[in-house]
């Protein structure tokens, strides 16, 4: 006995419930993999946005101290009372302060801070960026060492 559909010539196409499930778990997969490593990359491409405001603040600086004899931990005023940098870095994921000033403010530490909301404070290996007077990079806070961080 032939059913109806042997009978026409006409055959049922269409995707089981199986394959659709197994289509849904491979893509799954696929996307816990991807979305992490995507995530991690961000991360460490957003870190020069610390890297060349706190490289950009330098500059200001050392151009701050020719005319002043000296350094300001002012980064947004206008000069000749700071230096007229804008207080977050370009992309908007650090914030730029020069918190205290040393020996009669001719010593300062810069640091470039993540800021709250914008996913950069998940960076937990370079978290804190900081630059000196002498040039000195380092990091503040974060497990992996200043070389791989400032690179």
């Amino acid at each position: 006995m032939r059913s109806n559909a042997m009978r026409t010539g006409k055959t049922q196409a269409g995707v089981t419930l199986i394959e659709l499930m197994t289509v849904i778990l491979v893509l799954g997969i696929i996307a816990s993999i991807a979305v992490p490593s995507y995530r991690s990359y961000l991360i460490r491409a957003n870190r020069s946005d610390a890297k060349s405001a706190l490289m950009q603040l330098q500059v200001a600086q050392e151009k701050y101290y020719l005319q002043f004899n000296k350094y300001t931990k002012d980064v947004t005023g206008a000069p000749p009372a700071g230096l007229g940098l804008p207080s977050t870095t370009p992309n908007g994921f650090y914030e730029i302060t020069v918190p205290v000033l040393g020996a009669g403010d001719q010593t300062y530490t810069a640091y470039a801070t993540p800021i709250a909301g914008k996913g950069q404070q998940d960076d937990k290996k370079c978290n804190i960026f900081t630059i000196t007077d002498t040039g000195q990079r380092n990091i503040k806070d974060g497990t992996s060492d200043k070389e791989t961080c400032w690179r």
